[in-house]
């Protein structure tokens, strides 16, 4: 008698791990229960504090994360990506906003996430676009696209960056952001608990790696690109 064959085992893809981002309770558990038996839904988190804690904690494969979020300096989701910009190349983020305004989606995008779509979307097809995000394409609803490809004056809108931002870290990116908005350095160092001592080093740097020369120089740069 012939003992039976060996059945050939079948490689079955682990499913996308996410963290949801978003200050409302009743859409986090709505969008759970549509997506969680799709994708592995890891963690939650509510405001850009918490978000930046449970991301690099978590080290999710992408991020679903709402624009406008309490805490933080008042950079909302731009803030939490980032607070992760070192995690870009394995983590994921994919904007999901109701707003659909042009400096939300330029903001966002500049601050590194992949794509940018609006809560009108349905449950197939935000999966589709976790799926396309985490392969490293970049997802916008249609009318949004071309806001993308106006600010950054290309037709790739996967690959734009502000060359001039990147060359910040996410503490001086912190720190510029303040400045710009007219903290003075001691009302600075108490916000992010450093010694003045350290907030003036950190300046320093910024207005180096941006070439500028005053805070006021600084301001127009931050605001020219919707950064406070």
């Amino acid at each position: 008698m012939r003992s039976p064959e060996p059945v050939p085992s079948v490689h079955v893809p682990a499913p996308i791990r996410a963290v949801i981002v978003d200050d409302h309770a009743i859409f986090r558990a709505g969008l759970r229960h549509e997506i969680g038996d799709r994708l592995d839904v890891v963690a939650e988190a509510a405001d850009v504090g918490s978000a930046i804690e449970v991301v690099r904690a978590a080290r999710p494969d992408v991020v679903l994360l709402d624009v406008h979020l309490p805490g933080g300096t008042g950079g909302g989701g731009a803030e939490v990506v980032l607070g992760c910009r070192d995690l870009l190349e394995d983590t994921r983020f994919l904007a999901i906003s109701v707003s659909d305004q042009a400096e939300d989606v330029v903001s966002v995008i500049r601050a590194g996430a992949r794509g940018y779509v609006t809560k009108t979307i349905s449950p197939q097809e935000l999966i589709d676009a976790v799926s396309a995000v985490h392969s490293g394409d970049a997802v916008f609803s249609p009318r949004l696209a071309g806001f993308v490809l106006d600010a950054f004056g290309t037709s790739a809108a996967g690959e734009v960056r502000d060359e001039e931002l990147d060359r910040l870290s996410a503490r001086e990116v912190e720190v510029m952001r303040l400045i710009a908005r007219g903290y003075t350095y001691r009302e600075l160092a108490g916000e992010l608990y450093l010694s003045v001592k350290t907030v003036e080093t950190h300046v320093s740097k910024v207005l180096r790696k941006l070439q500028l020369s005053s805070r006021h120089e600084l301001t127009r740069w931050a605001q020219q690109r919707r950064l406070i």
